[in-house]
This record gives C-alpha cells, structure tokens and sequence, in this order.
C-alpha cells in the first residue's frame, strides 16, 4: 500500500511577500495586477481572503472588497528560487517527487530515505523544515493515494496536517461533497444536485454503467474514487506538451464583455501556470463551446516566445471576437491553452522540478 502525502505552501507568493517585508504582515496583501488596470489577484493574504478576495478575480473587484488592500506586484524569479529551497527539502526524504506548480506537490514516501517508516512523521518534517528554514508555512495531505491526499492537504489550512488511514477512506469519500471531486465544476455540480447527488454516499449508490451515462468517462473515475481506488503513481518526470484552463459557466454568457471579462480570468489562470514552470509558449489556442453544444477553435503562433498576460490576453480576444462575429449564439464554455514550448525553458523546467 502506498504512502502519499500532499505538501500545499500556505497563499505562497503573498507568504513570501510578507516574510521579505515585515510591513506587509498582519495586512490585507494581494499579489497581482493593480486594480487602476486590467489586473488580475494571482494571491492574496489569509487577511486578504478574509474579505472575499480570491485568485484570478479582477483586481478592481478585489479593490471594491477591500479598499484599504494593498497591492503588490509579483516577484516570480524570487517565487522559483524559494521553490526551489522547497524541492531541495523534500528530497531529503524521497525521490519520487511530483510538483503541479511551484506551490505544491506530491511525494511518495512508501520506501523513504532516511528509512523513518512514517507517512505522518515525514509530513511533520517537512512542514518544520519549511518552517524553520524558510519562514513559511505549509500544509500536508497524507493518504494512500493521490485524491485523498490532495483533499486532506486542504482540511486544515495554514499550517494543517490530515491523515486519512487505510480505514477510513471509504467512509471520508462518502462524506465529500459532491463539488470536491476532481473534474466536478459548477456546471456538473449542478447537474448532480438536480439529481440529488449531493456527497459521496449518493454517488456510491448509483451503478458504475449509470455514472458513465450520466457523465461519460469521468462517471468511470467518480465509481472508483468513492470506494477509495486511485491507481495514479507519483510521476517524477513527466513531458509537458501543453497548459491549458477552460471553465463552463453555470449560466450562459451572452455579452461580449461578459465573454471578455471571464476570458481575462481564465487567461490569468494560465499566465500563472507558465509562470510557475518557468514556461513560455508561441502557440495559444482559444476553445469556445457554444450553447448548442458545437466546439470551435483557433490558434495563433507567435514569432516569439511568450508568458506575458497582454500578449496572450490580445490573441484570446481577437479569436473571439472572431468567432462569435455574427454568431448571437450564447457561450456556455471558454477556454486558452499555450503550447509550442521554448525547449530550453522547457528542459530548465522540468529539471529544476524534477
């Protein structure tokens, strides 16, 4: 049986912000775009999500939520240089590391170096090692597999630690909520209330052939992650091809500066992700569905390189514009993808994450 922990830093760029100036602490932070612009929040304080402030919301919006904020730019060179602090900390303890982002990770610690046998008290190391080193906080997931890790990391931030034992893992699945599951976002959440699938337990009910009806292959996934079976491993090396964010809106977007607005965040999400990876891509694809269900997309390939938020965010919105161009078709789904990575940045990624 695997031993798998989760290690999620706690709202990491204004953590590290607030360390490097003690000005900051105890205040409101938000890291991002200025809201005298077309910024975007990438993240804010714990004091700062204490007004209702989030990752990928309009800064002028966050401004509006909190007027005495303050606003910082990001400082990504200084981000990656303490992740990379972080790696050097996990591998005091396993090899078989797999970051999602500067920010978190997976670790499988089934056979650990230092022979400490214990998922949980590696966990605890880890989290005093950040502590002590780096004047950070981190919170942990330690499960049997990767789901229930990932989940348990977020039980009990800042500075959390869950276990959830062989044992209980069925009976933790049955009490989640519906909206935790992977792949679940507010459409399909809607779907499943209004077929009073509300936890776990009621999707343990329904037969594995009605799940897949209901909800093509993911139904698949949700059978087996409710009865606690991932099989995923922990992949330290990994080729990327592509990043990419979509969302589907639980209301159709009818307005081109509807459209537009929801383009900028999802946009956002994706600048941040390259970012993270130390990634710049040339090619960047938009993806709409329509509310008649048809697909469309287009793609662009610059003559460079790129992770700027205005250069991709100008690509995004003239592909929309374009295709909706006499189009009052209303848009349920959008989404941006960059691919057509610098292979040199790509090479310097992946070794320093993995």
């Amino acid at each position: 049986m695997r031993k798998i922990i989760h290690i999620d830093m706690d709202a990491f760029y204004a953590s590290v912000e607030q360390r490097d100036f003690p000005e900051y602490r105890g205040k409101p932070l938000v890291v991002g775009g200025p809201p005298t612009s077309r910024g975007v929040v990438a993240t804010a304080s714990y004091e700062a999500r204490g007004f209702g402030i989030h990752s990928a919301m309009p800064s002028s919006r966050a401004i509006r939520l909190c007027p005495h904020a303050l606003f910082v730019p990001p400082r990504f060179d200084v981000y990656k240089a303490v992740s990379a602090q972080i790696r050097a900390v996990f591998r005091r303890y396993t090899d078989l590391i797999e970051p999602l982002s500067l920010d978190e990770a997976y670790l499988d610690v089934t056979t650990d170096k230092q022979g400490i046998g214990s998922a949980i008290e590696i966990a605890k190391r880890i989290k005093s090692d950040i502590r002590s080193e780096l004047l950070l906080t981190a919170s942990a997931g330690v499960s049997i597999n990767k789901f229930v890790a990932k989940i348990a990391s977020d039980i009990d931030k800042p500075d959390g630690l869950t276990f959830i034992g062989p044992s209980r893992v069925e009976r933790f699945m049955e009490q989640l909520p519906v909206e935790k599951f992977f792949g679940v976002g507010k459409v399909t959440a809607a779907k499943m209330r209004k077929l009073q699938l509300f936890t776990g337990a009621d999707l343990k009910r329904m037969p594995e052939a009605e799940l897949v009806r209901l909800f093509g292959k993911s139904g698949r996934f949700y059978y087996r992650i409710v009865r606690g079976i991932d099989d995923r491993v922990v992949q330290p090396n990994r080729e990327l091809k592509s990043v990419a964010v979509e969302d589907t809106f639980s209301t159709d977007l009818v307005s081109l500066d509807t459209m537009e607005e929801e383009l900028g965040k999802i946009t956002a999400k994706l600048i941040n992700r390259l970012k993270n990876r130390n990634l710049k891509g040339r090619t960047f694809t938009l993806k709409v569905r329509f509310a008649d269900f048809r697909l469309v997309t287009r793609s662009h390939t610059l003559s460079h390189y790129t992770d700027e938020f205005e250069d991709v965010m100008e690509l995004a919105c003239r592909s929309l514009r374009a295709v909706t161009a006499g189009d009052p078709m209303p848009i349920r789904l959008l989404g941006v993808s960059a691919s057509n990575f610098d292979r040199v940045k790509l090479a310097s990624a992946q070794l320093s994450l993995f």
